[in-house]
């Protein structure tokens, strides 16, 4: 029994000196269960709340103010600004500025007045269905409520009749609320991402396992030289994956396609470059391809939580909005959607491109200045 045991504490004692020799590694198993539980304690949430909301009314009688104030003081409804023009409320909803546009008509409060059950609009943005449902489905015990309070006595008589208001809900983007209209599109910045800092990561780490980085290094190239022509065989094969998650959302899922399909790639291009940059900026800091693919699983995974791909976006602390805004995976998710489900043109996804282009920038210039320190 002593021998054995001896044989087994020298390689317990082999492993933690190991351990301690591997820090990344080990860093990485302490910090992955820590930011999961701060992801998912404190920043997602599928019930949003305080969603930017847009009204526009044709008329500002009494009964219309008390509901406005009724949609501000609950907790879903956040009004950002009044529109006066119909046009103005749609670029809104289709830039994904709002959430919400309420309208009220001309003649609300004299068919309120007359028992005619007078109509309210609320357009939601239901490109995510998810995101949408929970302050739909409060409206009517809100403007409810609006009425009774702010109306007074003379309306207690109504009570328990049928709704004195019509609330008409219009779904754009996703009438019927058909889930795979929004995780399809989805998917395709999820893939791209996993697959694209992946395969990059493990670029340099390679030649460094298989002993070839002195030759890469001895080559007469310039840093961005090497980065280019690492970078470049992979751009090809995001665009291949690119057309079978396409193909595959029209032919197999019916997912529509509204937009361009020109301004589309031309988004998909700067994507694939920006998880490029990153993978490349990883590849120069692991030191074995373990390494990279773990640094790779710490950066995915709170894109794909903090992004809006599977938790509403608008229902996250602002903490948590602020920190998923710097993935490109955030901004991407936004502009494809808007494409395929709203026919945006490019002014309305430009707001989703510049941080994109940020981005490319910044990691791009991490990406060099890492590779130089691997010269010396």
């Amino acid at each position: 029994m002593i021998a054995p045991l001896k044989r087994i504490l020298a390689i317990l004692a082999k492993e933690f000196i190991q351990m301690r020799r591997d820090r990344m590694t080990f860093g990485m198993m302490i910090m992955v269960p820590i930011l999961q539980l701060t992801l998912f304690g404190f920043a997602i949430n599928s019930d949003p709340r305080h969603l930017p909301t847009a009204v526009y009314l044709e008329e500002t009688s009494p009964a219309v103010r008390s509901i406005v104030a009724a949609m501000r003081q609950s907790t879903y409804f956040d009004i950002k600004q009044q529109v006066f023009d119909p046009a103005q409320a749609d670029r809104l909803l289709q830039n994904g500025e709002v959430a919400f546009v309420v309208e009220v008509p001309s003649g609300f409060t004299r068919g309120l007045l007359r028992g005619d059950r007078p109509q309210l609009l609320l357009s939601a943005d239901a490109s995510d269905p998810s995101a949408a449902s929970g302050a739909v489905g409060q409206m009517n015990e809100i403007v409810r409520r609006a009425i009774n309070d702010g109306l007074g006595r003379s309306w207690s008589t109504l009570q328990g009749q049928k709704p004195l208001v019509d609330v008409v809900v219009h779904r754009r983007y996703n009438p019927e609320g058909i889930t795979q209209y929004n995780i399809v599109p989805g998917l395709l910045g999820v893939i791209l991402t996993m697959t694209m800092i992946m395969i990059t990561s493990m670029a340099m780490t390679r030649e460094r396992e298989r002993g070839t980085l002195e030759n890469l290094l001895a080559m007469p190239a310039r840093p961005w030289e090497v980065m280019v022509g690492k970078i470049t065989p992979y751009v090809g094969v995001g665009l291949i994956q690119t057309g079978i998650v396409l193909l595959a959302s029209t032919f197999v899922f019916g997912v529509p396609f509204l937009g361009s399909p020109w301004l589309l790639l031309a988004c998909v291009g700067l994507f694939i470059i920006a998880n490029l940059a990153v993978g490349f900026t990883f590849s120069t800091i692991a030191r074995t391809q373990m390494q990279a693919m773990q640094m790779t699983f710490f950066f995915f995974l709170p894109s794909i939580l903090l992004s809006g791909f599977m938790f509403p976006f608008r229902g996250m602390p602002e903490w948590a909005q602020w920190v998923g805004s710097v993935f490109p995976l955030t901004h991407f998710l936004r502009a494809v959607r808007g494409i395929m489900l709203k026919g945006a043109d490019a002014s309305a996804v430009w707001h989703n491109i510049w941080p994109l282009l940020i981005f490319i920038t910044v990691a791009s210039f991490i990406a060099l200045k890492r590779y130089r320190l691997t010269l010396d």
